[in-house]
This record gives structure tokens, C-alpha cells and sequence, in this order.
């Protein structure tokens, strides 16, 4: 047996030791929208993951150029409204070659607000239009400390730009959060499939 730093220990064939955590992923959950105006997870959310990631495929919004959104709750999904500060930055490049860059979306952020964080820029509504990524939440049971998460999405933005986007924040309460709701900030989810993932 051997020690690598940080104390973790491998066993002889190099393997980690079976008390080690892997991160491994463990689904949880799987909802597919259909003309939905929300897609909740009011359960499941709790001590018994370190951390859950939030996987979004194809979300196509029934109106045009629209911002995919979440909130969290700490009172099982009855209010979504949790204090959060955000901080955000895209990468964008439009198909016609003619425009790019790189820079902070002010527009993107909050500072201490109770709003749905915008999580992807502007999708379009056009058949072939979607917007993908993940959030990752961070210890969203603890009672100690504020609960973190970041996001990363790619986005086929409303007016043909293909838009990375980059999101940080933190729900600043010392309750648990126990519930996530997803949804565009107007109209419905036309489709797509959002899968929540517990990590070890």
C-alpha cells in the first residue's frame, strides 16, 4: 500500500482504496419536458450526496430568443426565491464569421437578488434550436455555510451565434436547500430532458 499527498492511500496494484471517494455520478432523476412552463426537483435533494449535478440536453423554448433559468428552495419547492450573487462571462461567435469575442455579462448577474439566475443566453425557438450544459450545487444540505454551484451551458442563440457561457454564485442562506425548479424566464419548454445526478 501506498500514500500520495494528501493522505489518500492506493493499494498494491495501484487502485484506490475502497474508502476513498470516486465522484462518481449516480442518477437520480430524469424529466422531459413536453410544452412545460417548469421543470421542478422537489425531492431527493439532500445529506446523502456531497454535491448534485444537473445535466440540461436540448432545451428548445416554445418563444423565440429566450433565457433558460433556474432557483433553488429551502422549503421543498413552495416559494423559489433564495438570496443569490452571481457572477458571469461568454464566449460568443456568430455563423456568418463577422463577429466574436469574449467578455463579462453584466446583464447576467446578480447581486443579492431573489430572481431566476439565467443559466444560458437567448435561445431560439427555431427547429433546430437548443441550449445544453450543467450546474453543479455544492453541499446543498449544510446549515454552516452558503450553498455554491456553477454552471456551464452552450447555447444556439436566438439571432444564429453559438454563445459558451460561464456562471458562478452563491445562494447566500445557511438553510438547506432542498428543491431546484428550471424554467425559461417567458413561454414554455417546448422539450428537452434535464437529469439530476447525485456525487460521492
Amino acid at each position: 500500500m501506498a500514500v500520495v499527498s494528501g493522505g489518500t492511500t492506493l493499494i498494491d496494484n495501484g487502485t484506490l482504496d475502497a474508502a476513498v471517494p470516486t465522484g462518481s455520478l449516480t442518477l437520480l432523476s430524469t424529466q422531459t419536458a413536453s410544452a412545460s412552463a417548469t421543470i421542478s426537483f422537489t425531492s431527493g435533494i439532500d445529506s446523502t450526496y456531497d454535491s448534485y449535478v444537473f445535466k440540461f440536453i436540448n432545451i428548445h423554448p416554445a418563444t423565440d430568443s429566450q433565457y433558460f433559468s433556474f432557483q433553488g428552495s429551502t422549503n421543498g419547492g413552495s416559494t423559489y426565491a433564495t438570496t443569490v450573487t452571481t457572477t458571469d462571462f461568454a464566449a460568443y461567435h456568430n455563423e456568418s464569421d463577422s463577429a466574436s469575442g469574449l467578455g463579462y455579462e453584466t446583464g447576467a448577474d446578480q447581486a443579492q437578488g431573489t430572481a431566476f439566475i439565467k443559466i444560458s443566453n437567448t435561445v431560439g425557438n427555431g427547429a433546430d434550436e437548443s441550449c445544453v450544459g450543467y450546474l453543479n450545487l455544492y453541499n446543498p444540505s449544510s446549515t454552516t455555510f452558503v450553498k455554491h454551484f456553477i454552471n456551464r451551458s452552450q447555447t444556439y442563440q436566438a439571432t444564429d451565434y453559438s454563445v459558451d457561457e460561464y456562471k458562478a454564485g452563491y445562494f447566500n442562506t445557511t438553510s438547506a436547500i432542498n428543491a431546484v425548479q428550471f424554467k425559461f424566464l417567458s413561454g414554455n419548454i417546448d422539450s428537452g430532458t434535464i437529469k439530476m445526478y447525485g456525487v460521492k
